[in-house]
């Protein structure tokens, strides 16, 4: 089963280890050519085996989504972490913990309150950045916002670090195509750089200039005054990725292994071992120009079966049908038969999953499994 163990128990989560490291090649050749710093995202992959390969250094820097991911990649070496969530005052004990330890970790924030629950928690300064909103997508404040003075002041003269200011544009997920992310990846870039000028301009260091995100990532032109750029999802792209054209459908590196296990004719289905408990129930791709279901369908060596999708997700079980409209013939598929999910979202369904079954690059090479971790 191109790479995968004969007794293999799915669902499961399968990583094709050659196209995650072209992947990481295309990524790494990218930010060579733009000039800045790489804080690789761990968010997606959860995993000390993966993150290994993701960044420039095994001390980092990275970036990740939660305080669990802080503390099992600090103890795996990695000593210059990036928490790009917002800070709440009942987690700075454990950031204090962490940096105690010897792991440079700095936080986010965009409020006084925030902040000046930084400066109360003592025991050595916390470094913080300032989050920006550049898209009106989520969290951050306007460039031109005065609390982002208020807030830095409060940092600075209160004995934590104000370490600089950050962005992250989820609005370039809902447009399409090379020159649209290429126009996120300005506005991106002018709202943080727009910031840190009025840092400094005002007195207060702003030595961080942090942007990023997968699309804009890819297609960034200048990033005049940034100093560092994120991104998580280019490590497997997914298909929502796919649907606004950052990658091509073969390039995704991560599915969901699934067996077949019964039919119903009269409805066109074939009942797969894979319902939402191991896909999500991530619908990313339903307001894009395709919609995939809840996955698309390729057989064991990852080959897409056209037209083939997940129509419908039950906790344990996947129904597979032809996309509506569809001309093509349902393909016989035996129970028994081996397929392979492609997912929507591969932060989504990856988060379902303890381990990743390894196809390896190295053909001869033995299957392996990489452990994965979640929670908080």
């Amino acid at each position: 089963m191109a790479g995968l163990s004969p007794d293999l128990q799915t669902p499961c989560l399968v990583v094709d280890e050659a196209k995650m490291t072209a992947n990481l090649d295309r990524m790494a050749s990218r930010i060579a050519g733009l000039g800045v710093g790489f804080r690789p995202h761990l968010k997606t992959a959860k995993s000390v085996e993966i993150a290994r390969r993701m960044l420039p250094d095994t001390g980092g820097p990275a970036t990740v989504s939660t305080l669990r991911e802080a503390e099992v990649f600090a103890a795996a070496g990695v000593q210059d972490i990036l928490y790009a969530v917002g800070i709440t005052p009942a987690k700075l004990g454990r950031v204090q913990a962490l940096r105690a330890r010897g792991c440079d970790l700095a936080v986010i924030l965009d409020s006084v309150e925030q902040a000046q629950a930084v400066v109360a928690a003592g025991a050595g300064p916390i470094p913080a950045l300032i989050e920006i909103d550049c898209d009106g997508k989520r969290a951050g404040l306007a460039p031109d916002a005065a609390e982002i003075i208020d807030i830095g002041r409060i940092l600075q003269e209160g004995g934590a670090e104000l370490r600089g200011v950050m962005t992250h544009a989820g609005g370039s997920y809902d447009v399409s195509g090379h020159e649209a992310h290429a126009a996120f990846a300005e506005r991106e870039r002018q709202a943080v750089v727009t910031a840190a000028d009025r840092l400094r301009a005002a007195g207060l260091p702003c030595p961080v200039v942090s942007v990023g995100s997968t699309p804009t990532a890819l297609a960034a032109r200048d990033l005049s005054g940034v100093t560092e750029l994120r991104a998580g999802v280019y490590v497997f792209f997914d298909l929502v990725m796919a649907g606004i054209g950052v990658c091509a459908v073969d390039e995704i590196a991560l599915s969901v292994a699934t067996t077949v296990i019964g039919h119903r004719p009269d409805r066109g289905w074939t009942l797969v071992d894979a319902g939402w408990m191991a896909l999500s129930r991530d619908r990313g791709t339903a307001g894009q120009a395709i919609d995939q279901g809840y996955g698309l369908v390729a057989d064991a060596t990852g080959r897409v079966i056209p037209d083939l999708i997940v129509t419908g997700a039950n906790q344990e079980h996947g129904i597979l049908a032809l996309r509506p409209g569809s001309t093509a013939t349902l393909p016989d598929l035996p129970v028994g038969t081996v397929l392979r999910i492609l997912p929507n979202h591969a932060c989504a369904t990856a988060a379902q999953f303890d381990a990743y079954h390894v196809i390896p690059a190295d053909t001869g090479a033995a299957p392996a499994i990489w452990p994965r971790f979640g929670g908080w």
